[in-house]
């Protein structure tokens, strides 16, 4: 997400270094090229003329400190700028009521909202330590209810089963009934979306709303339509109370014109980011950290909070352990390490988040391939257990099997087997010198052509 924004600010910004203050001349021509930067991005042009005219403001006559150059002056109001457009802070639900806490989900056909609703729940059951109840009132699109089930038992949560034949307010009220007497925490109702705003979609959501009077009314919208977003968001707001709005398929957007877009036209907050297809795939909108990341300074509090919620601290400690008694790392140990970058959101999620990786030639990030993660688990799944705990039997025959087994060629096995010995000579200065020599081992090498990290 904010690809192309992140990359034209670096430009731009890169442009100020070596001038020794801020004047109107160079703020102008940077101003410039914000705009534009802006707008490729496709965020609204009312937010683009304001946003504009307030960096300018406060960058005009400002001295540059010792300390600084104009272009860390510029960043700084840029940032700050960019938080306010966003909403300051991150806003959390409002579950603190007399449960069940009801939640409405709302939005268009195709924007997500019943896998954002499974989402949501999963979120809610892990860290937050809520029972949650899911539903849908949406009676209208072929196996939608079926879908909201089958997710809900994937993420493993309580469902209300409801037929395309019931009223949608009939629902809701045997749904909240059903959460009361079961005295669960949360209720999450999913509702029916049509390919476009239509008076019929909206009158039913409005009987629903007054019927449940939900705490949390969350408008599930698509990041991909762009300021589209945040127009149909300000639409369904002048008919429906809403208290805040989930952007979906964040992960595919580059332009990011959403997300600076909808809380300076609708009033209201973004609450959540979807990042991805799995259910796992929601995070907390922090307007400081997404800041942070378009002006590619990393979000470093975001990828230690994701390392602590999905690195197996057991599988990490066993590692560790088994590094120090001098046993080789093999390919179980690889598959592990693997699959839980895979559970950060994969590399090119990483990679948004490391400070400076903004920076890097794109020959460099043209290397960082999730693809070819799932092609690296596909061949590791494709040996037998003696073979990954005994790498050095795989030979010949043993090749050609792994990779007719994993529906890839002897030279991807080959290519694999190369960076795995590399990555156990590499495990082996960690166990005897620690991270600092195998770093001066690694001083000056470059990294293998393929290999994802």
């Amino acid at each position: 997400m904010f690809d192309n924004l992140t990359q034209r600010l670096a430009r731009t910004i890169k442009n100020l270094r070596g001038q020794g203050r801020l004047t109107e001349d160079n703020i102008k021509e940077t101003l410039r090229e914000v705009r534009m930067a802006l707008l490729e991005a496709d965020v609204a042009l009312p937010v683009v003329r304001d946003f504009i005219d307030r960096v300018g403001q406060q960058a005009t006559g400002q001295e540059v400190l010792q300390s600084l150059t104009p272009g860390q002056v510029l960043v700084k109001i840029v940032n700050d700028e960019l938080v306010r457009v966003m909403g300051d802070a991150c806003e959390s639900l409002s579950l603190n009521v007399q449960p069940p806490a009801v939640i409405l989900m709302a939005g268009l056909q195709g924007s997500g909202k019943t896998t954002s609703s499974a989402k949501l729940a999963r979120l809610l059951k892990e860290r937050e330590k809520k029972s949650v109840l899911l539903t849908s009132c949406d009676v209208y699109r072929p196996a939608a209810i079926d879908q909201l089930q089958t997710l809900a038992s994937e993420v493993e949560v309580n469902f209300y089963p409801s037929t395309p034949d019931q009223d949608p307010v009939y629902i809701a009220r045997n749904a909240l009934e059903h959460a009361r007497r079961q005295h669960l925490d949360v209720l999450i109702i999913d509702t029916a979306g049509r390919l476009h705003i239509d008076d019929q979609m909206m009158d039913e959501i409005k009987r629903l709303h007054a019927a449940i009077e939900p705490v949390e009314t969350l408008f599930v919208v698509d990041s991909m339509t762009g300021q589209d977003a945040a127009n149909t968001a300000k639409t369904f707001h002048e008919a429906l109370p809403l208290t805040g709005v989930i952007l979906t398929k964040a992960d595919g957007d580059a332009r990011g014109g959403a997300a600076l877009s909808i809380r300076a036209i609708t009033g209201k907050p973004i609450k959540y980011l979807g990042v991805g297809e799995k259910t796992a795939a929601l995070e907390p909108f922090y307007p400081d950290r997404i800041a942070s990341r378009i002006l590619g300074m990393g979000d470093v509090l975001s990828l230690v909070e994701e390392a602590e919620q999905t690195v197996d601290k057991e599988k990490a400690t066993r590692l560790a352990k088994k590094l120090r008694k001098g046993k080789r790392f093999d390919f179980e140990d690889f598959r592990d390490q693997l699959e839980q970058m895979q559970g950060m959101g994969g590399l090119s999620s990483l990679m948004e988040k490391i400070p400076g990786a903004a920076e890097l030639p794109s020959n460099v990030k043209g290397m960082v391939n999730d693809r070819e993660i799932v092609r690296m688990l596909a061949i590791i799944g494709s040996m037998t257990p003696h073979e990954r705990r005994f790498p050095d039997v795989i030979k010949g025959s043993r090749r050609r099997r792994i990779a007719a087994g994993s529906g890839t060629q002897v030279q991807d096995v080959n290519r694999l087997l190369k960076q795995f010995t590399q990555m156990q000579k590499m495990m082996k200065k960690v166990s005897k010198g620690g991270m600092g020599k195998m770093m001066r081992g690694l001083k000056g090498r470059r990294m293998p052509q393929g290999f994802p990290f």
